[in-house]
């Protein structure tokens, strides 16, 4: 089984432009965590709801000016509708995240998320597995 069997296409996107206002709101309208950003018809990265809590609110930045740009993860792990399920659960674990892009060359075609990976034949340990990996914590970004 691949990516292209689980994919959800109609993801929404926003411009890099956008702030983080417009994108919070969007979150909350489509009841999602993550939010691809697109540029030109290319995936230029990724905008969590982690991400504007620990990037945005924490450093004291005003999202209703504050843009997605500044704040996205950029290059982020990707995925493409031939890849396997059991490949995607890996690279969920390695980069400890819970949704990945899909992508056709440079251009977004779709998004995956953990839940997706239950499809699977062995859908609880696959998940399990990966979501054990991804919560493990990691070593804490702390000032100096």
């Amino acid at each position: 089984m691949s990516i292209r069997d689980i994919v959800t296409t109609n993801v929404q996107t926003v411009d890099p432009d956008a702030t983080i206002f417009e994108v919070a709101q969007l979150m909350r309208d489509v009841d999602t965590g993550v939010v691809p950003v697109v540029s030109g018809g290319l995936l230029a990265g990724v905008l969590t709801d982690r991400d504007i809590v620990v990037r945005v609110i924490a450093d004291g930045a005003d999202p209703r000016t504050a843009r997605v740009n500044d704040y996205m993860t950029r290059n982020p792990t990707t995925v493409t509708l031939d890849t396997g399920i059991q490949q995607a659960a890996q690279l969920m674990q390695r980069d400890q995240v819970r949704r990945l892009p899909v992508v056709q060359g440079p251009e977004l075609v779709g998004i995956i998320s953990i839940g997706d990976l239950a499809v699977d034949t062995d859908k609880d340990r696959l998940v399990g597995d990966t979501l054990e990996e991804i919560s493990r914590p990691a070593a804490p970004d702390l000032p100096s």
